[in-house]
């Protein structure tokens, strides 16, 4: 029972329907329990084409060769098998020597009477029973099988007459065919299952070639390890529809379609059409209907599209020339339900009714005007249609109105073109226009005057809103422009202040060096720390010259130091002189940034010239240096045409000397601060596989001879680092999902290199902006950083190192140079900082004390 159940509702395997018919034949004891089985076969043989079945069902036929009608029920049985799967090159060879030697069998048991047999009856059974041997030897040589030589052989070796010419040709016929077939069956016999893709190729040869047999036989193979595949049903149901058109083929075909792939609608759409075409009674089809609104489709389109093809059918078996019919009642009633089908069953599962512009309610609205020259039913479906949004749509109007044209009068057309100059908010010119072309035909004066009056009014209404919206869109483009120019301010501050702190820094040595004179140089004094600072370590000649300056016994002699300004012109002598670049804005569309070129380059522009060149002709390269004179690893190659920068674009992620270099538009990021270039896509491609997990010494090549057993494969992209280092990271991009849906189960954990893989359907997550760090405003009003310390907090060198003794309220300049200070300030004029004090000045405070 359980099994009966699953069968109803699901095709069963080979392997479950053997099991099933082994457990049947252990327990038939009677005729009945026989015709149990036989009819257990019949349905077993209908779900998937299966030659272990077929050749069971045969062996089970012969022992029942003794009840009357067996031998007949055998050979109808081998009879059929051999229609089914004779031509199976692989498995078919089966079938013909089982039925052989059943023949056989019978022949060597009628050989010792033969001699006793008159002639005549000799012919009846004997000798008509050798020719049915001699028949299937010929009808299994004529076809391209595995193995035929052995056959050839045995049938040479068992009949007593020379083999016919006529049969010798046909068999070599049959050998050349083979030869073309056995690169398609090896192909198979190597690939693992579902083998779509060898399949695929396989049905393309045998539809070249034309033979409907064959077609049939091979898209069966391929359905027994694809029945999931709803492209392969509809591809192969397509063919029987328009090859074939065999009643009985055609619509089983369809019925095990939908029975393997239930959730596909196109498969339900085209078994309702399939069984019109083949005249099935009206009660079948409505009940295939039914059964297709309770297979559960995953989108609420498909019940629109499955309604819209029942509705279509009812439609076509109305004779529009009575005035009333069944048939015309059934299709209205229909509409009905399937209006409240869509709000109630599928807006419920699905927030959404599947038809927002209610189609299906204009298709009955055009049948009420012209085949049942109802206008009066077709303005109130369209009355109802404009009520569920669609009213602010012109091409909902204009429907409306070329409804109107063709069978109602002038007056409703008016109607709704002046309802539509009010309601349409997307292409209003449009539908003013139609108005007036209207009213220029056919109006009077005063329905001329009426229509100007109310176009211009809702054409100028319509500006003002436009207008308002352009306002608004200006304002928000101009705040993001602010807030731009903000964060521009706002780090300039910050380096600002962080190059008073340096002065400062500076001006307290030379405050110590000043104290030093002032104390004499009798006293010991430890040598001072100095700031180091960058490029302007002094040269070896300097420090040989510092050297005479200790004293004999380790004291500091007095040492002149340079102001800080003397300092930066000594660091800046120190640096390559090179030239400031400036870059016109003006030529960004004919102009590429690259990034990411090897900062060892020497003369960058020399040796990127002639990789450019190949786009067009190149105005200019400018590298960009450091102020030392370093390639900072970037440059803007400018050329003369526009569609040469759209060709270097194309240059993007080529190696450059062992690194990637990153071509890109040249877009100024002040003006377009969330612009962001990236090349490949961040959604869903399901003929694109992401492999993980690869070796790192995995080449391309290496990983295309993989990938390329699976399917054929457009493009491979190894991921590297800005380094050019490889990740262990792919994306494979096949030609079609099918087989990269195959790619990823026979891929997914296959060990390469001792690594073992990880493949799937490439679904990057989506790129997250960076979130912008927020500044705040001082009481003055301008922009200040959120932490003038630093992202990390405050550090052990910003800590105060004045005595709490001598801190005052009012020493927050002091305390400004030492920490961060509760309100900074933002003015760095002389006038506002408090004045410095000296060593001198600290030994006086304690001296007083």
């Amino acid at each position: 029972m359980a099994r009966q159940k699953m069968s109803e509702i699901f095709p069963l395997t080979e392997e479950l329907w053997l099991e099933w018919l082994h457990d049947e034949i252990t327990m038939a004891l009677d005729g009945l329990d026989r015709e149990h089985v036989y009819d257990l076969f019949e349905k077993a043989v209908k779900d998937y084409i299966c030659p272990n079945i077929w050749l069971e069902y045969g062996q089970y036929s012969v022992g029942g060769i003794g009840q009357k009608g067996g031998l007949e029920k055998v050979r109808s049985v081998f009879e059929r098998a051999l229609s089914s799967v004779g031509l199976h090159m692989t498995k078919g060879l089966a079938i013909w020597e089982a039925y052989r030697e059943f023949e056989s069998a019978i022949v060597e048991a009628a050989r010792p009477i033969a001699g006793f047999l008159s002639p005549f009856d000799r012919e009846q059974t004997f000798d008509s029973q050798l020719e049915k041997v001699h028949s299937l030897f010929r009808r299994q040589l004529a076809i391209p099988l595995f193995d035929m030589e052995a056959t050839f052989a045995e049938y040479e070796e068992w009949s007593e007459d020379p083999i016919p010419e006529s049969v010798i040709q046909n068999y070599n016929k049959a050998l050349q065919q083979l030869e073309k077939y056995k690169p398609y069956e090896e192909a198979l016999l190597q690939a693992e299952a579902p083998r779509l893709a060898e399949y695929q190729a396989y049905i393309d040869f045998e539809m070249k070639i034309g033979d409907p047999a064959r077609v049939q036989l091979i898209f069966e193979r391929a359905l027994v390890e694809n029945c999931l595949v709803p492209d392969l049903w509809i591809r192969y149901s397509q063919y029987l529809d328009r090859q074939l058109k065999v009643k009985d083929l055609v619509l089983s075909v369809h019925n095990r379609a939908v029975r393997n792939c239930p959730w596909t609608v196109a498969l339900w759409s085209r078994y309702l059409l399939a069984m019109e075409r083949h005249g099935v009674d009206h009660q079948v089809i409505s009940a295939t209907f039914e059964k297709a609104l309770s297979a559960g489709f995953i989108q609420a389109t498909d019940y629109v599209e499955i309604w819209q093809a029942y509705l279509d059918y009812l439609r076509r078996r109305v004779d529009f020339k009575q005035d009333s019919s069944k048939e015309l009642e059934e299709l209205r009633s229909a509409f009905t339900r399937a209006l409240e089908y869509l709000k109630q069953e599928v807006e419920e599962r699905f927030n959404e009714s599947g038809d927002p512009s209610c189609m299906i309610m204009q298709n009955w609205a055009r049948i009420e005007a012209r085949l049942c020259n109802n206008m009066q039913k077709a303005r109130e479906l369209w009355d109802s249609i404009m009520t569920k949004g669609n009213a602010k749509y012109a091409n909902m109007w204009l429907e409306y109105y070329n409804l109107e044209r063709a069978h109602g009068d002038t007056q409703h057309c008016r109607k709704a073109l002046h309802r539509a100059v009010q309601c349409t908010s997307d292409y209003p010119e449009h539908v003013c226009e139609v108005l007036l072309t209207m009213e220029r035909t056919e109006g009077t004066l005063e329905d001329w005057d009426i229509a100007v009056q109310k176009t211009e009014t809702r054409l100028a209404r319509v500006n003002e809103q436009r207008i308002k919206v352009a306002e608004k869109e200006a304002a928000l483009a101009q705040q993001e422009e602010e807030k731009a120019e903000q964060r521009k301010r706002a780090r300039a501050e910050k380096k600002a202040l962080k190059k008073k702190k340096k002065t400062r820094g500076a001006d307290k040595r030379k405050a110590e060096e000043d104290d030093e004179k002032e104390w004499g140089d009798d006293e010991e004094e430890q040598p001072s720390k100095r700031r180091k600072v960058e490029d302007s370590t002094p040269s070896a000649g300097e420090a040989q010259d510092r050297e005479p300056e200790a004293g004999l016994l380790g004291k500091s002699v007095p040492v002149d130091v340079d102001p800080p300004s003397k300092q930066k012109e000594r660091a800046a002598a120190l640096k390559r002189d090179v030239p400031k670049v400036p870059h016109d804005s003006s030529k960004d569309s004919i102009t590429v940034f690259v990034s990411n070129l090897p900062y060892s380059m020497s003369e960058p522009d020399v040796q990127l010239r002639p990789l450019f060149e190949a786009c067009g002709e190149v105005a200019e390269i400018r590298p960009i240096f450091s102020n030392r004179g370093d390639f900072r690893g970037y440059c803007y190659v400018e050329f003369k045409e526009e569609k040469s920068a759209l060709q270097a674009l194309e240059l993007d992620r080529k190696n450059v000397e062992g690194r990637p270099m990153f071509v890109s538009p040249c877009v100024d990021k002040s003006k377009n601060p969330d612009f962001k270039v990236f090349r490949y896509s961040t959604a869903l491609e399901k003929h694109k596989l992401f492999v993980s997990g690869l070796p790192f010494s995995c080449t391309k090549e290496e990983l295309e001879e993989i990938c390329k057993a699976h399917g054929t494969v457009k493009d491979i992209r190894l991921v590297t680092n800005r380094a050019g280092k490889p990740k262990g990271l792919a994306y494979v991009e096949y030609e079609s999902e099918s087989q990269a849906s195959q790619a990823v189960l026979k891929m997914d954990g296959m060990t390469v290199k001792e690594n073992v893989i990880k493949v799937a359907i490439s679904n990057p997550p989506q790129r997250k902006v960076p979130e912008k760090p927020e500044a705040r405003r001082a009481p003055g009003g301008a922009l200040v950083p959120r932490q003038i310390y630093g992202a990390r907090g405050k550090g052990r060198t910003q800590l105060s190192l004045l005595p709490r003794a001598l801190q005052r309220p009012g020493a927050s300049a002091a305390q400004a140079e030492n920490g961060p200070a509760p309100r900074p300030a933002v003015t760095t004029s002389a006038a506002t900082e408090a004045p410095k004090m000296s060593n001198a000045d600290f030994a006086k405070l304690l001296l007083r004390k």
